[in-house]
């Protein structure tokens, strides 16, 4: 039987797509390169926007075949029931999704974490080697739905990690996770303990760290800028500030200040002079006022990010935000969005 696997989302998406091929392949299914050669549809999903779920809807119900829906949206929205939906599976089954193609189940579940590092992967890229370093987080900001999907942290032991790294051949390593900088929280460890260890492996290859939460890497932030300057590390890092007023970061339950974020930036521009630091922004949060939005505005001036990426605020099924505050009218988002995007042109 052949399969096409199509991924929407983020890294750690990628490299669960990944592993369904390299799970399918060794149960005897054949991966194929495109919808046309597929007999069977993996639709591997992402949950964090509106738009990105009214696309894979869209997409799902255009193909003329029979879909297997995973990713993060089975445990965020009921939608086994859409056109063209044979089954659908959550993150943590996707090593049985040969049983639920062969058996036709309809919906495959589990609150029991894998170890993904012990999978079969079929790798799209031999240069670049993406790792999952643990799933979940330690967060419960009040408008993110993934955390139904991927629920609390589990990190992998820094031994399967670097054996998973060992003999590779290419050029650069993807760190990857839902919050890379609560690493090791849940086993005695953190990320500056794991990076030490990467750094000893046989190789060329550059490592990316993946996107990394405030509040935990100050934690230990001395030793982690003290590794990170090992030129193997790429001189990138991004790390989600979200609003610049201290009100909203509350009432989203960020668990971090703006003075604290700034301690973060400022210590790892003092020394690490070339680092280049990424941060997002939630425009329009239900209870942003015109003061918050300035107060945003004056600190993302001051800050001066290398790149920033902008969001408009969208009420996921499940969330607080959703169940408990009243949107801001479209038009006052639409222009605090216009605003920014001409911030960011300058």
């Amino acid at each position: 039987m052949k399969i096409f696997v199509k991924t929407f989302g983020c890294t750690f998406n990628k490299r669960d797509s990944e592993i369904i091929k390299g799970v399918l392949s060794t149960n005897q299914f054949e991966i194929v390169d495109s919808e046309e050669k597929a007999d069977i549809i993996v639709v591997n999903s992402c949950g964090v926007k509106d738009q990105t779920q009214s696309k894979i809807i869209f997409y799902i119900e255009s193909l003329n075949k029979p879909v297997y829906l995973g990713g993060c949206l089975p445990k965020i929205l009921d939608l086994k029931n859409i056109k063209n939906v044979k089954g659908v599976f959550d993150t943590n089954t996707i090593n049985n999704l040969p049983n639920q193609i062969n058996g036709e189940i309809k919906e495959l579940f589990s609150s029991k974490k894998l170890n993904k590092l012990e999978l079969p992967v079929q790798q799209d890229s031999e240069d670049t080697l993406i790792i999952q370093i643990s799933e979940g987080c330690l967060g419960d900001c009040n408008y993110c739905a993934t955390k139904f999907a991927r629920g609390k942290l589990k990190s992998y032991s820094i031994s399967d990690i670097v054996n998973a790294i060992k003999g590779f051949k290419g050029t650069r390593v993807n760190l990857t996770s839902q919050d890379t900088g609560c690493y090791g929280y849940d086993i005695d460890t953190n990320l500056a303990n794991l990076l030490k260890e990467m750094v000893k492996l046989e190789g060329d290859f550059i490592v990316r760290v993946g996107m990394m939460n405030p509040e935990h890497i100050l934690k230990f932030l001395p030793d982690f800028v003290e590794i990170f300057k090992d030129k193997r590390f790429m001189r990138f890092l991004h790390i989600p500030i979200q609003s610049g007023s201290n009100k909203i970061l509350k009432e989203m339950n960020r668990k971090y200040t703006l003075e604290q974020f700034k301690e973060l930036v400022n210590a790892l521009r003092k020394d690490i002079p070339d680092i280049h630091i990424a941060t997002d922004i939630i425009i329009g949060y239900p209870t942003e006022t015109e003061e918050d939005f300035l107060e945003t505005k004056k600190f993302l001036e001051e800050m001066n990010f290398e790149v920033l990426n902008l969001s408009k605020y969208t009420a996921r099924p499940g969330t607080y935000s959703k169940k408990n505050l009243k949107p801001l009218k479209s038009e006052i988002v639409k222009e605090r969005s216009i605003i920014f995007d001409k911030f960011i042109k300058k």
